[in-house]
Order: C-alpha cells, then structure tokens, then sequence
C-alpha cells in the first residue's frame, strides 16, 4: 500500500516588508487583499498543525498544489525554498506552482528555479534550466506515478486565472499512457481545478477542455489540485472509467473563516491495474484551531 498525503495553497506567511518598486505593480492589490482578508484568517501556526499531523501519520509522499507564496516576492520565494527543505527531502515531495507562484512577471521562473528539487522529474537535468520545460514531469515512486502540471501565470490586477497549453497537453498525455503501459496508478497533479464551473470566472483554469481531453486520451487514476479553498470531488471521463478530482482546503486556514478550517486528503492506493483501490481520509483543523481530526472517509474504485 502506498500512502500519499496532499495539502495545497499554503500561502506561508507571514507578509514580509516589501520595498516601494515591489508594490509599484499587481502586487500592491494582493498586499491590499492580505492586509484587509487574508492575515485574518491565514495563521502559520495553523500549517505547523496541519504539518505536524501529516508528519505523525508518516506517509510515503507529499504532494503540494500550488500557491506556496502569497505575493511571490524574492524573500518569500527563498522563505518556501527553507520551508521545504524542513519538511521533507525532495524525493519525497512534489510541489506544482499555483497563480501566486507566479504573480509577476518573472515570478515563475524564480520559484521554479528556487523549488526545482522538489518538481524535477526523475529524469530531469539534475540542475534547473532556463532552456528547460519543467512541467510536465513524471516521478515514479513505488507503484505510483506523480505527474506534476503547471498552470501558473502571471496575470493583470484582479485576475487569478491558469493556463493548461497545447504543448504540455501532449507531453502529459505520452507520460499518463507510458505510465499506464506499465501499470502505475497514476496521479495528476494541478493547481487550478480543471472543472468548467468550479470557480468564478476571473479565477478559471483556461484550457480546462484540453486539459479533459488530456485526461479522457491519457488515462488516469486520480487528479488533485488547489486554488479554490475547498473540499471538493469532481469527475472527469476517461476510456476506462471516471476519475476522481479531488480539491482541498488551504493549509493554513484558520477556523472562523468563510472559507474551511486548514486540513489535508490522506490517500491510501493498493491493488493494480483494472483494480485498484484508493481511500481518501480527510482531516480538518477542529474549531478550537488547536488539532486535526478525521472530518471524512471516501473508497473510490477508479475506472468504476
């Protein structure tokens, strides 16, 4: 059995000082945004919690959609880069960039630069390239194939939209079906959910039919993604059957908020191909903000 744990939009705080030339573009909304929202609702002491528990269940992987950074400042961006290296080898944690990641031009290249370890599929030049495609890449581990995604990219003031592009569609589909090939569950792994509907329209995945399509050709066993805040199950079709599409709460949501209280999925895969067998435990911050307990367990039997 392996055992994956997923967490998204960590958004780690707190907001450090930024110089007037850092403010002086879409940043300045989000630092408006955080000051009179976020900070209220967004506690580091919550993603320790959430962070302490999934480290006490101690599963085989990690898996991390997106939004690590709140404004994608330098500063935050080598914060998360120490951030990481304490949570986790990087063989054993894989992270996909969210719209955050990439909140201004350049942004994306200094995260994926500064997190490259922990997004570097396995047979990836072991240095990060500028000249590279990082996404999409493909990690075996154990019976599971990781394939991470990329939807990040900077957009105007008041947008928080992806993009899922041609390019990487193909790509994605030749990792899923050699993976397929050679009888790993697979799992998908994006930041924006790639469900028409499933956020408003400013904040939308654009490319979430090839992105379908991607799925329906290439075949897969499990989607996860972020962005949204929320706990949700979608599906998409694919020759074999529907795939769950799973979203989570941000991981550093403090209880009180409209928005869920911080938690994280645990999933659990045995069997093989044709029958595999994937439980989904989701825990939740408790209202007190002080622990983290079973809110919800789902069996799913992807290709069902």
């Amino acid at each position: 059995m392996f055992r994956l744990a997923h967490i998204s939009d960590i958004h780690l705080g707190p907001l450090p000082a930024l110089t007037i030339l850092e403010l002086a573009s879409k940043r300045i909304t989000g630092f408006v945004n955080w000051h009179r929202n976020r900070r209220r609702h967004l506690f580091a002491n919550t993603l320790d919690i959430v962070m302490n528990d999934i480290e006490r269940r101690d599963p085989d992987h990690l898996a991390i959609t997106g939004d690590l950074v709140n404004l994608a400042a330098r500063i935050e961006i080598d914060t998360v880069a120490k951030w990481l290296e304490e949570i986790g080898r990087p063989e054993n944690v894989s992270v996909v960039p969210g719209n955050h990641d990439a909140y201004v031009p350049g942004a994306y290249e200094r995260s994926t630069k500064g997190w490259y370890a922990y997004m570097r599929g396995d047979n990836a030049p072991s240095g990060w390239d500028e000249d590279f495609h990082v996404f999409p890449y493909l990690r075996v581990r154990d019976n599971v194939a990781i394939i991470g995604c990329s939807t990040a990219v900077a957009t105007p003031p008041f947008a928080a939209s992806g993009y899922f592009g041609r390019r990487q569609a193909r790509e994605t589909v030749n990792l899923l079906r050699a993976a397929g090939e050679a009888g790993l569950f697979r799992v998908v792994m994006i930041h924006h959910p790639p469900i028409d509907g499933a956020t408003s329209f400013h904040k939308r995945m654009i490319g979430i039919r090839r992105f379908a399509a991607t799925i329906s050709s290439g075949g897969a066993e499990l989607v996860l993604h972020g962005h949204t805040h929320l706990n949700t199950v979608y599906w998409l079709k694919a020759a074999a059957g529907p795939v769950p599409v799973v979203g989570i709460a941000s991981a550093s949501q403090g209880p009180g908020g409209h928005k869920p209280p911080a938690g994280y999925n645990m999933f659990s895969i045995s069997g093989g191909p044709g029958h595999w067998n994937l439980l989904r435990e989701r825990y939740e911050l408790d209202q007190y903000g002080t622990d983290v307990l079973l809110a919800e367990t789902t069996r799913f039997q992807p290709g069902e």
